[in-house]
C-alpha cells in the first residue's frame, strides 16, 4: 500500500513539474552539445597543450599511480555537494532562479567538452576512455542535476507566486519541506556517483589504457 502511494506521488509530481523538467532537460544537452562544440573552436597548440596534459596523466593511470581511494572520494563527493548544494541554495531565492540554469548549462557544457575532447584527439580509443572515466559517474550525477535543478527552479516558481501573485495552493513551509527533504535522494545519488568514480573508474581506465597501448 505504501509503495503504490509512493509511486503515485511520484508520477503526480513528474506529470506537475513535466514542462520543467522538459526545460531542464533540454538546457542540459544544449550545454553538452555547445561543450562539444567548442572542442573543435580550439586552435591546434591549444588542443597540444590540452593533449600533453592528457597524456601525462593517462600515462601515470597506465603505470597505477593514482591518489589514495579514499581521498579521490572525498574530493569527488564535496565537489559535487558544493556544486549541487549552490544549486539548492539558489533555489529559496527569486533571484537565484537564471544561476541555477546557468549552472545547470555549464555542467552539461563540461561533460561535452570532456568527452568531446577525448574523441576528437584519440578517435575510438578516447570514446571508450570516456565510457569508464566520464559516462559511468555522471549515469548518476546528471539525473541528481536535473532532479535537483527541476524542484530548485519550482520553488523558486512557487516563491514569485505566493509574493507576487499571492497565489498559491500550498504553503511555503510545506514546499520548503520537501523540498528540503529531496537532498537527502540527491546526496544518495552524489554517494554512488562518487564511489564508482573512486573504487571503479581507476581499474578501469587502467584496463582500457593497458588494451590501447597493446
Amino acid at each position: 500500500m505504501r509503495r503504490k502511494m509512493m509511486n503515485s506521488r511520484y508520477v503526480q509530481h513528474v506529470r506537475e513539474h513535466s514542462s520543467i523538467y522538459l526545460f531542464t532537460t533540454v538546457l542540459f544537452l544544449m550545454g553538452v552539445i555547445f561543450g562539444a562544440i567548442v572542442v573543435n573552436s580550439l586552435n591546434v597548440e591549444q588542443k597540444q597543450g590540452l593533449y600533453f596534459y592528457l597524456n601525462r596523466f593517462f600515462g601515470q593511470v597506465s603505470q597505477g599511480q593514482f591518489s589514495n581511494h579514499h581521498e579521490m572520494f572525498q574530493q569527488s563527493f564535496l565537489h559535487n555537494v558544493k556544486y549541487l548544494g549552490l544549486i539548492w541554495i539558489l533555489g529559496i531565492s527569486i533571484i537565484g532562479l537564471p544561476l541555477v540554469l546557468i549552472l545547470l548549462f555549464l555542467k552539461g557544457m563540461v561533460v561535452g567538452f570532456t568527452v568531446g575532447f577525448l574523441v576528437n584527439q584519440m578517435g575510438l580509443n578516447g570514446f571508450l576512455l570516456s565510457s569508464v572515466s566520464v559516462l559511468p559517474q555522471n549515469l548518476f550525477l546528471i539525473p541528481a542535476f536535473i532532479i535537483l535543478s527541476t524542484l530548485s527552479i519550482a520553488f523558486s516558481l512557487k516563491l514569485v507566486k505566493q509574493q507576487f501573485l499571492k497565489r498559491s495552493k500550498e504553503s511555503i513551509s510545506a514546499s520548503f519541506l520537501r523540498y528540503s527533504f529531496s537532498i537527502i535522494g540527491i546526496l544518495l545519488f552524489i554517494t554512488l556517483a562518487s564511489s564508482f568514480e573512486a573504487y571503479a573508474s581507476p581499474p578501469l581506465m587502467k584496463s582500457v589504457m593497458s588494451f590501447i597501448n597493446k
